[in-house]
Protein backbone atom coordinates (compact mmCIF):
# COMPACT_ATOMS: atom_id res chain seq x y z
CA UNK A 1 0.00 0.00 0.00
CA UNK A 2 2.40 2.18 1.20
CA UNK A 3 4.26 1.25 -2.06
CA UNK A 4 1.62 2.23 -4.26
CA UNK A 5 1.03 5.72 -2.46
CA UNK A 6 4.79 6.61 -2.78
CA UNK A 7 4.94 5.15 -6.74
CA UNK A 8 1.37 7.93 -7.28
CA UNK A 9 3.36 10.52 -5.65
CA UNK A 10 6.36 10.44 -7.51
CA UNK A 11 3.61 9.67 -10.94
CA UNK A 12 1.69 13.06 -9.69
CA UNK A 13 5.35 15.45 -9.14
CA UNK A 14 6.25 14.18 -12.72
CA UNK A 15 2.95 15.12 -14.38
CA UNK A 16 2.79 18.17 -12.34
CA UNK A 17 6.34 18.85 -13.31
CA UNK A 18 5.67 18.56 -17.12
CA UNK A 19 2.57 20.34 -16.85
CA UNK A 20 4.43 23.43 -15.24
CA UNK A 21 6.89 23.37 -18.10
CA UNK A 22 4.46 23.26 -20.70
CA UNK A 23 2.87 26.40 -18.64
CA UNK A 24 6.28 28.62 -18.92
CA UNK A 25 6.89 27.18 -22.65
CA UNK A 26 3.53 28.58 -23.44
CA UNK A 27 4.16 31.85 -21.74
CA UNK A 28 6.96 32.61 -23.51
CA UNK A 29 4.77 31.57 -27.25
CA UNK A 30 3.01 34.93 -26.75
CA UNK A 31 3.49 38.39 -26.99
CA UNK A 32 0.66 40.60 -26.54
CA UNK A 33 1.18 43.93 -28.42
CA UNK A 34 -0.61 47.18 -28.36
CA UNK A 35 -0.27 48.77 -31.84
CA UNK A 36 -1.05 52.15 -32.67
CA UNK A 37 0.18 51.12 -36.41
CA UNK A 38 -2.43 50.63 -38.39
CA UNK A 39 -0.81 49.39 -41.65
CA UNK A 40 -1.36 46.25 -43.44
CA UNK A 41 2.54 45.98 -44.58
CA UNK A 42 3.21 45.52 -40.76
CA UNK A 43 1.52 41.85 -40.91
CA UNK A 44 4.65 40.56 -42.92
CA UNK A 45 6.37 41.99 -39.67
CA UNK A 46 4.85 40.03 -37.42
CA UNK A 47 4.50 36.83 -39.38
CA UNK A 48 8.64 37.33 -39.63
CA UNK A 49 8.71 37.18 -35.93
CA UNK A 50 6.71 34.21 -35.29
CA UNK A 51 9.23 32.48 -37.84
CA UNK A 52 12.07 33.40 -36.39
CA UNK A 53 11.60 32.30 -33.08
CA UNK A 54 9.88 29.23 -33.61
CA UNK A 55 10.12 25.90 -36.63
CA UNK A 56 7.63 24.82 -39.19
CA UNK A 57 5.90 21.92 -38.17
CA UNK A 58 3.28 20.48 -40.86
CA UNK A 59 3.15 23.70 -42.52
CA UNK A 60 2.19 25.59 -39.12
CA UNK A 61 4.13 28.05 -37.51
CA UNK A 62 5.39 26.90 -33.70
CA UNK A 63 7.28 30.40 -32.22
CA UNK A 64 6.05 33.00 -30.97
CA UNK A 65 2.59 34.33 -31.45
CA UNK A 66 1.82 37.98 -31.51
CA UNK A 67 -1.41 38.94 -30.19
CA UNK A 68 -2.25 42.22 -31.01
CA UNK A 69 -5.26 45.47 -29.91
CA UNK A 70 -5.04 47.87 -32.17
CA UNK A 71 -6.11 51.51 -31.10
CA UNK A 72 -5.81 55.54 -31.69
CA UNK A 73 -2.53 56.27 -29.86
CA UNK A 74 -3.80 58.12 -26.66
CA UNK A 75 -6.28 55.19 -26.00
CA UNK A 76 -3.92 52.71 -25.87
CA UNK A 77 -1.47 54.91 -23.35
CA UNK A 78 -4.96 55.43 -21.00
CA UNK A 79 -5.85 51.65 -21.07
CA UNK A 80 -2.47 50.23 -20.10
CA UNK A 81 -2.78 52.85 -17.35
CA UNK A 82 -5.77 52.16 -16.32
CA UNK A 83 -5.08 47.99 -16.70
CA UNK A 84 -2.06 48.92 -14.19
CA UNK A 85 -0.42 45.72 -12.57
CA UNK A 86 -2.97 44.16 -14.68
CA UNK A 87 -2.30 44.71 -17.90
CA UNK A 88 -2.00 42.06 -20.20
CA UNK A 89 0.29 44.11 -23.11
CA UNK A 90 3.86 42.99 -23.20
CA UNK A 91 4.72 46.07 -25.65
CA UNK A 92 3.27 49.28 -27.00
CA UNK A 93 3.96 50.11 -30.75
CA UNK A 94 3.23 54.14 -31.69
CA UNK A 95 4.30 56.84 -34.15
CA UNK A 96 5.43 60.16 -32.66
CA UNK A 97 8.47 60.76 -30.33
CA UNK A 98 6.27 62.81 -28.66
CA UNK A 99 3.50 59.92 -27.53
CA UNK A 100 6.44 57.90 -26.79
CA UNK A 101 7.85 59.87 -24.25
CA UNK A 102 4.30 60.53 -22.69
CA UNK A 103 3.59 56.70 -22.24
CA UNK A 104 7.64 57.27 -20.64
CA UNK A 105 6.13 60.38 -18.17
CA UNK A 106 3.18 58.18 -17.38
CA UNK A 107 5.61 55.55 -16.09
CA UNK A 108 4.28 52.58 -18.20
CA UNK A 109 8.00 51.45 -19.96
CA UNK A 110 10.19 49.39 -18.49
CA UNK A 111 13.77 50.01 -18.59
CA UNK A 112 15.94 47.66 -21.34
CA UNK A 113 19.47 46.73 -21.46
CA UNK A 114 19.91 45.03 -24.35
CA UNK A 115 23.83 45.04 -26.37
CA UNK A 116 21.71 44.33 -29.46
CA UNK A 117 19.87 47.43 -29.69
CA UNK A 118 22.36 49.72 -27.73
CA UNK A 119 24.54 48.25 -31.32
CA UNK A 120 22.31 49.26 -33.87
CA UNK A 121 20.15 51.73 -32.80
CA UNK A 122 21.65 55.11 -33.03
CA UNK A 123 21.98 57.32 -29.51
CA UNK A 124 19.74 59.93 -30.48
CA UNK A 125 17.35 57.47 -31.76
CA UNK A 126 16.87 55.81 -28.17
CA UNK A 127 15.95 56.50 -24.70
CA UNK A 128 16.87 54.22 -21.48
CA UNK A 129 13.10 52.33 -22.17
CA UNK A 130 11.62 53.10 -25.30
CA UNK A 131 13.51 52.85 -28.72
CA UNK A 132 12.65 54.08 -32.27
CA UNK A 133 12.54 51.26 -35.23
CA UNK A 134 12.17 53.78 -38.09
CA UNK A 135 11.99 57.16 -38.92
CA UNK A 136 10.13 59.75 -41.29
CA UNK A 137 11.05 63.02 -42.68
CA UNK A 138 9.36 66.10 -42.98
CA UNK A 139 9.96 67.79 -46.01
CA UNK A 140 9.14 71.06 -48.38
CA UNK A 141 6.45 70.16 -50.93
CA UNK A 142 5.76 73.15 -53.39
CA UNK A 143 3.44 73.89 -56.69
CA UNK A 144 5.96 73.72 -60.19
CA UNK A 145 6.04 76.55 -61.90
CA UNK A 146 4.42 78.46 -59.10
CA UNK A 147 7.13 78.70 -56.23
CA UNK A 148 10.84 78.09 -57.18
CA UNK A 149 12.75 75.44 -54.89
CA UNK A 150 15.02 78.12 -54.02
CA UNK A 151 12.88 79.92 -52.13
CA UNK A 152 11.51 76.88 -49.75
CA UNK A 153 15.22 75.56 -48.59
CA UNK A 154 14.02 75.78 -44.80
CA UNK A 155 10.84 75.81 -42.76
CA UNK A 156 11.99 79.14 -41.86
CA UNK A 157 10.81 80.02 -45.55
CA UNK A 158 7.55 79.22 -44.46
CA UNK A 159 7.10 82.18 -42.86
CA UNK A 160 8.83 84.70 -45.12
CA UNK A 161 6.27 87.15 -46.24
CA UNK A 162 6.96 86.37 -50.30
CA UNK A 163 4.54 83.00 -49.69
CA UNK A 164 1.89 85.17 -47.87
CA UNK A 165 -1.53 83.64 -49.01
CA UNK A 166 0.20 80.52 -50.40
CA UNK A 167 0.93 78.02 -47.72
CA UNK A 168 -1.61 75.03 -46.56
CA UNK A 169 -0.87 72.66 -43.19
CA UNK A 170 -2.73 70.57 -41.27
CA UNK A 171 -3.23 71.42 -37.55
CA UNK A 172 -0.97 72.81 -35.22
CA UNK A 173 -2.47 70.64 -32.15
CA UNK A 174 -0.94 67.32 -34.36
CA UNK A 175 1.70 65.38 -33.43
CA UNK A 176 3.81 65.82 -36.79
CA UNK A 177 3.40 69.82 -36.55
CA UNK A 178 4.29 69.88 -32.76
CA UNK A 179 7.38 67.81 -32.99
CA UNK A 180 8.78 69.65 -35.94
CA UNK A 181 7.95 73.21 -33.92
CA UNK A 182 9.36 71.48 -30.68
CA UNK A 183 12.65 71.28 -32.94
CA UNK A 184 12.63 74.74 -34.20
CA UNK A 185 12.10 75.56 -30.05
CA UNK A 186 15.26 73.62 -29.19
CA UNK A 187 17.20 74.76 -32.21
CA UNK A 188 16.22 78.43 -32.33
CA UNK A 189 14.44 79.48 -28.53
CA UNK A 190 11.20 79.93 -27.66
CA UNK A 191 11.23 83.91 -29.29
CA UNK A 192 12.57 83.03 -32.51
CA UNK A 193 10.06 79.78 -32.85
CA UNK A 194 7.19 82.33 -31.56
CA UNK A 195 7.85 84.84 -34.29
CA UNK A 196 7.91 82.13 -36.97
CA UNK A 197 4.82 80.37 -36.40
CA UNK A 198 3.04 84.01 -36.64
CA UNK A 199 4.48 84.25 -39.85
CA UNK A 200 3.52 80.78 -40.98
CA UNK A 201 -0.33 81.76 -39.50
CA UNK A 202 0.42 85.08 -41.84
CA UNK A 203 1.14 83.06 -44.97
CA UNK A 204 -2.16 80.77 -45.11
CA UNK A 205 -3.98 80.14 -47.90
CA UNK A 206 -6.89 78.54 -45.84
CA UNK A 207 -7.26 77.61 -42.53
CA UNK A 208 -5.11 74.27 -41.28
CA UNK A 209 -7.24 71.02 -42.23
CA UNK A 210 -6.82 67.58 -43.37
CA UNK A 211 -3.82 65.13 -43.12
CA UNK A 212 -0.57 65.38 -45.08
CA UNK A 213 -2.07 63.59 -48.10
CA UNK A 214 -4.62 66.37 -48.34
CA UNK A 215 -1.86 69.29 -48.17
CA UNK A 216 -0.25 67.00 -51.29
CA UNK A 217 -2.92 67.31 -53.14
CA UNK A 218 -3.90 70.85 -52.28
CA UNK A 219 -0.47 71.79 -53.53
CA UNK A 220 -0.93 69.79 -56.54
CA UNK A 221 -4.41 71.40 -57.29
CA UNK A 222 -3.76 75.03 -56.94
CA UNK A 223 -5.33 75.51 -53.59
CA UNK A 224 -2.00 76.57 -52.19
CA UNK A 225 1.93 76.35 -53.20
CA UNK A 226 3.50 75.29 -50.27
CA UNK A 227 3.10 72.49 -47.18
CA UNK A 228 5.03 70.46 -45.28
CA UNK A 229 4.26 66.58 -45.23
CA UNK A 230 5.97 63.51 -43.93
CA UNK A 231 7.59 61.38 -46.33
CA UNK A 232 6.08 58.04 -46.14
CA UNK A 233 2.98 59.41 -47.00
CA UNK A 234 4.63 61.04 -50.50
CA UNK A 235 6.22 57.36 -51.23
CA UNK A 236 2.56 56.34 -51.44
CA UNK A 237 1.70 58.50 -54.02
CA UNK A 238 4.72 57.93 -55.85
CA UNK A 239 4.15 54.16 -55.64
CA UNK A 240 0.84 54.07 -56.67
CA UNK A 241 -0.67 53.04 -60.02
CA UNK A 242 -4.10 55.74 -59.66
CA UNK A 243 -3.88 58.33 -62.60
CA UNK A 244 -4.77 60.97 -60.19
CA UNK A 245 -2.19 59.97 -57.82
CA UNK A 246 0.71 60.43 -60.82
CA UNK A 247 -0.94 63.75 -61.59
CA UNK A 248 -0.58 64.37 -58.34
CA UNK A 249 3.14 63.90 -58.36
CA UNK A 250 3.66 65.16 -61.35
CA UNK A 251 2.29 68.87 -60.26
CA UNK A 252 4.71 69.11 -57.35
CA UNK A 253 8.08 69.27 -56.38
CA UNK A 254 10.13 68.17 -53.10
CA UNK A 255 12.70 69.61 -51.27
CA UNK A 256 14.73 68.79 -48.07
CA UNK A 257 14.85 71.74 -45.84
CA UNK A 258 17.90 72.91 -44.03
CA UNK A 259 20.37 71.00 -45.54
CA UNK A 260 23.33 73.76 -45.24
CA UNK A 261 22.27 73.73 -41.30
CA UNK A 262 21.04 71.44 -39.00
CA UNK A 263 19.28 69.04 -41.59
CA UNK A 264 15.44 68.22 -42.27
CA UNK A 265 13.31 67.23 -39.48
CA UNK A 266 12.68 63.77 -38.57
CA UNK A 267 10.35 61.49 -36.82
CA UNK A 268 9.91 58.28 -35.41
CA UNK A 269 8.02 55.21 -34.96
CA UNK A 270 8.74 52.89 -32.24
CA UNK A 271 8.11 51.30 -28.71
CA UNK A 272 9.36 50.00 -26.05
CA UNK A 273 8.99 47.01 -23.41
CA UNK A 274 5.80 47.84 -20.51
CA UNK A 275 5.98 47.94 -16.86
CA UNK A 276 3.95 45.14 -15.89
CA UNK A 277 4.52 42.71 -19.27
CA UNK A 278 3.58 39.12 -18.57
CA UNK A 279 5.87 38.21 -21.09
CA UNK A 280 9.55 40.31 -20.99
CA UNK A 281 11.62 37.72 -22.35
CA UNK A 282 9.44 37.62 -25.29
CA UNK A 283 8.81 41.06 -24.97
CA UNK A 284 12.35 41.76 -25.45
CA UNK A 285 12.90 39.50 -28.30
CA UNK A 286 10.57 41.44 -30.37
CA UNK A 287 12.31 44.33 -29.77
CA UNK A 288 15.34 43.10 -30.72
CA UNK A 289 13.78 41.41 -34.26
CA UNK A 290 12.44 45.01 -34.84
CA UNK A 291 16.12 46.14 -35.18
CA UNK A 292 17.54 43.02 -37.41
CA UNK A 293 17.99 43.33 -41.14
CA UNK A 294 14.69 41.66 -41.91
CA UNK A 295 12.70 43.42 -40.23
CA UNK A 296 14.53 47.08 -40.77
CA UNK A 297 13.72 45.69 -44.70
CA UNK A 298 9.40 46.03 -43.68
CA UNK A 299 9.75 49.17 -42.15
CA UNK A 300 11.77 50.51 -45.41
CA UNK A 301 9.79 48.50 -48.44
CA UNK A 302 6.45 47.98 -46.85
CA UNK A 303 5.57 50.89 -45.37
CA UNK A 304 7.84 53.21 -46.68
CA UNK A 305 9.83 54.30 -43.96
CA UNK A 306 13.76 54.69 -43.79
CA UNK A 307 15.64 52.20 -41.36
CA UNK A 308 17.20 53.38 -37.74
CA UNK A 309 20.00 50.83 -38.79
CA UNK A 310 22.66 51.65 -40.73
CA UNK A 311 23.61 50.37 -44.04
CA UNK A 312 20.39 48.37 -44.67
CA UNK A 313 19.63 47.47 -48.30
CA UNK A 314 15.91 48.53 -49.13
CA UNK A 315 14.12 47.74 -52.06
CA UNK A 316 11.58 51.34 -52.63
CA UNK A 317 11.67 52.74 -55.33
CA UNK A 318 10.20 55.82 -54.16
CA UNK A 319 12.70 56.35 -51.18
CA UNK A 320 15.17 55.76 -54.29
CA UNK A 321 13.84 58.50 -55.92
CA UNK A 322 13.84 60.96 -53.04
CA UNK A 323 17.48 60.29 -52.39
CA UNK A 324 19.62 60.69 -49.71
CA UNK A 325 19.49 63.65 -47.57
CA UNK A 326 21.08 65.43 -43.97
CA UNK A 327 18.41 64.49 -41.11
CA UNK A 328 18.52 66.52 -37.84
CA UNK A 329 20.52 64.61 -35.50
CA UNK A 330 18.44 66.17 -32.35
CA UNK A 331 17.79 63.50 -29.69
CA UNK A 332 14.38 61.98 -29.93
CA UNK A 333 14.09 63.33 -25.95
CA UNK A 334 14.65 67.33 -26.95
CA UNK A 335 11.12 66.49 -29.18
CA UNK A 336 8.68 65.86 -25.94
CA UNK A 337 10.90 67.95 -23.83
CA UNK A 338 9.46 71.32 -25.65
CA UNK A 339 6.38 69.83 -27.09
CA UNK A 340 3.83 71.97 -24.35
CA UNK A 341 5.77 74.94 -25.11
CA UNK A 342 5.04 74.08 -28.71
CA UNK A 343 1.42 73.77 -28.11
CA UNK A 344 1.39 76.93 -25.97
CA UNK A 345 3.07 79.12 -29.10
CA UNK A 346 0.70 77.67 -32.01
CA UNK A 347 -2.25 78.21 -29.71
CA UNK A 348 -0.84 81.75 -28.76
CA UNK A 349 -0.54 82.65 -32.65
CA UNK A 350 -3.42 81.01 -33.50
CA UNK A 351 -2.00 78.00 -35.21
CA UNK A 352 -4.92 75.67 -34.94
Amino acid sequence: MKLLFSRSLMALAVVSAAFGSSLSQAEEKVLNLYSARHYQTDEALYEGFTKQTGITIKRKQTGITIKRIEGKEDELLERIRNEGAYSPADVLLTVDAARLSAAHELGLFAEVKSPTLEARIPANLRTVDWFSFSTRARVMVYAKGVVKPEEVQSYDDLANPRLKGKVCSRSGSHPYNLSLMASIIAHQGEAKAEQWAKGVVANFARAPKGGDTDQIRAVAAGECAVAVANTYYLARLMRSDKPEDRQTIDKIGVVWPDQKSYGAHINVSGGGVLKHAPHKEAALKFLEYLASDQAQRYFADGNNEWPVVAGIKIDNPALTALGKFKADPLPVGSLAMYRAKAQIIFDQVGYR
